[in-house]
């Protein structure tokens, strides 16, 4: 811990070699914003034996800016070639671009009409007590990714499980992470074990529902001139009229793209796999996060209760961004340098950087950067969107990023609107890098 009289900076210098990182680890995550504040004050380019930290938000974006300099190379082992494993090749522009399509920011005000919904039922039957966690902040998003993402036919806890374990490997179980090595074995098996069982379920997926998706289409082309003539003679429509089963894997079955744009079954594959991925265990520690910051801190409470109200969302969501900004779900973005580059050059902490090395863009202490946030410790709820770093920045911002959007305020709102909500103590991590379990109780 670090206390008034030796500063995080002058521990570090003192530590001996082995003991430095570690050092800066703990900081990140026990006391990351004094800590961040010293380094941008102090040295914001900070070598470590293990990786370089770059605190401010200019070095933080222009690196992030960078992904063939600065790459996703940690990624491939964890991810094999999911489209957020390539740096600015024509895959991820054209498999990104594609997905995005499919996920029309036109369908986001029936996505948070859905979460709502779901959120509410889950909540009407928990009886005023609930373990928020693995009964909410996960069930929610793994019912969404059933009913609107359309992975269908699978037990909701097996969604959970593969995104839970996907996500632990990939960006938990790093060499920066410290992890034994008996975790770190462990934790890479899990993942290879739930990827071969979402790998068959995906298959099996693709196999039940491929010829419902080309049937319904075809239905639905030759019923086209008699819904088209039944509309232009003003007559209603009829149970024969047959509307297409709408969700993303079903656009997905339904599109068909020439040869030469790459886009053949096994990579919608490979995609389908990735909604889920992204999906589950992200938004439940941003939703856990933010809901237990708000209930600590009784004024912004009062004001996310009376925001949650207001038939317009936007106030109440400009509230969670800026407290995801204090707790986020993770304090760092990290990176592999391809090339030698000099960072923040011209300016007095350059610094060179060599092949090979691992980069720790601190997010979190650029969403305190005074430069880009004014007032940055002050709690402001009507921020710039665009300076939060919730969604990563740059290339491979989050796929998802305008779901998550509606469904990580929508199920944060739900909790709050019920009456007189309090925790039963706070968020238990289980000594692991996501929250396991938060009890939460309130007055039917």
């Amino acid at each position: 811990m670090n206390n008034n009289t030796t500063n995080y900076l002058e521990q570090y210098d003192a530590a001996a070699d082995a003991d430095k990182y570690p050092l800066v680890r703990g900081w990140m995550y026990s006391e990351p914003l004094p800590f961040f504040k010293e380094l941008r004050e102090k040295r914001p380019i900070l070598v470590t034996p293990e990786c370089t930290l770059l605190a401010l938000f200019d070095d933080v974006t222009d690196v992030l800016n960078m992904p063939k300099v600065f790459t996703v190379e940690l990624y491939i082992p964890k991810m094999a070639d999911y489209l957020m494993a390539h740096d600015d090749d024509a895959l991820h522009t054209r498999e990104k671009s594609i997905m995005m399509g499919l996920l029309n920011r036109d369908d986001l005000p029936q996505v948070r009409v859905m979460v709502a919904n779901i959120a509410k039922g889950i909540l009407d039957k928990a009886n005023g007590r609930i373990e928020v966690v693995n009964d909410y902040c996960r069930m929610v998003p793994a019912t969404l990714v059933q009913d609107y993402f359309g992975l269908t036919g699978a037990d909701r806890k097996d969604l959970i499980e593969w995104s839970y374990w996907n996500q632990y490997n990939t960006f938990h179980n790093q060499p920066f992470d410290l992890l034994p090595e008996a975790l770190s074995k462990s934790v890479a098996d899990h993942q290879k074990e739930v990827s071969e069982k979402l790998g068959k379920y995906i298959a099996g997926l693709i196999l039940r529902r491929l010829p419902i998706a080309k049937a319904e289409q075809a239905l639905s082309a030759l019923l086209a001139p008699l819904c088209l003539l039944k509309k232009l003679l003003g007559l209603q429509s009829s149970r024969t009229d047959k509307k297409l089963t709408d969700d993303i894997v079903s656009r997905m079955l339904r599109s068909t793209y020439p040869h030469a744009v790459d886009f053949d079954i096994k990579r919608l594959g490979v995609n389908a796999g990735g909604l889920l991925i992204g999906a589950i265990e992200t938004t439940s520690q941003a939703v856990s996060q933010v809901i237990q910051f708000l209930l600590e801190r009784p004024e912004l409470l009062d004001k996310a209760f009376n925001a949650a109200k207001m038939d317009d969302p936007k106030a109440f969501d400009n509230i969670v961004w800026e407290a995801l900004r204090f707790v986020p779900i993770a304090p760092y973005l990290f990176r592999k340098t391809a090339s030698e580059f000099t960072i923040a050059k011209g300016t007095g902490h350059a610094t060179t950087v060599s092949p090979g090395t691992i980069i720790l863009p601190l997010t979190q202490s650029a969403m305190f950067d005074p430069k880009a946030f004014e007032s940055p410790d002050e709690f402001i709820a009507e921020r710039n969107w665009y300076h939060y770093f919730h969604f990563g920045f740059g290339s491979h911002e989050c796929l998802g990023k305008y779901v998550g959007m509606v469904l990580i305020p929508e199920m944060v709102r739900q909790v709050l609107l019920r009456q007189d909500i309090k925790a039963d103590g706070g968020i238990d991590y289980k000594s692991g890098p996501f929250p396991e379990q938060y009890n939460l109780f309130w007055t039917n």
